[in-house]
């Protein structure tokens, strides 16, 4: 019969790990984001290269998926025209609770240097958004790094996230 004495004094103390249910399932939801692709413009190929090989999202448990309902990271990457504004709202309250957002580059911000009347002057008009990433376009660096931001916000959120209703325009 093996006998194993195991020294946890040695070993920086014992195997036990306290903490809250919250916390618990908030790590579990950060480390498992899956997100889904809304490419729009130039922005969405910095996103397909962030879920390359080179960038490899999936170490940090995020997956990109195409259907909303599967989703709860919205990652809006591109100009977001008037005429789609409705059809993104309907795709993102088609997304579970809880969801986040992330909008990706300066067109998707502020509407970049499209100030005309198709162009959506920011897509937190239309939607609630947690992350904005600067830049045209950003790298798939920056969105890592967001992405990284968001796991953060979410570790430090409660469960029972309540979201703002904000009008479509």
């Amino acid at each position: 019969m093996a006998f194993h004495k195991v020294d946890y004094t040695k070993e920086n103390g014992l195997p036990v790990v306290l903490t809250t249910v919250d916390k618990l399932v908030q790590w579990g939801r950060s480390n498992s984001l899956w997100a889904m692709s809304y490419g729009l413009a130039c922005c969405a190929m910095e996103m397909m290269a962030a879920g390359g090989g080179r960038f490899d999202f999936d170490r940090f448990g995020t997956i990109f998926r195409a259907s909303p309902k599967h989703s709860e990271v919205m990652i809006i990457a591109g100009t977001l025209t008037k005429k789609h504004a409705e059809f993104t709202r309907r795709l993102y309250d088609a997304m579970p609770e809880p969801k986040w957002v992330i909008s990706m580059g300066s067109c998707a911000n502020t509407g970049g240097m499209f100030n005309t009347y198709a162009t959506v002057q920011g897509v937190d008009r239309v939607i609630p958004v947690d992350i904005y990433l600067p830049g045209c376009a950003p790298r798939p660096e920056t969105l890592q790094y967001a992405l990284m931001i968001l796991q953060k916000k979410i570790r430090k959120e409660t469960p029972r996230r309540k979201q703002k209703v904000k009008r479509v325009v």
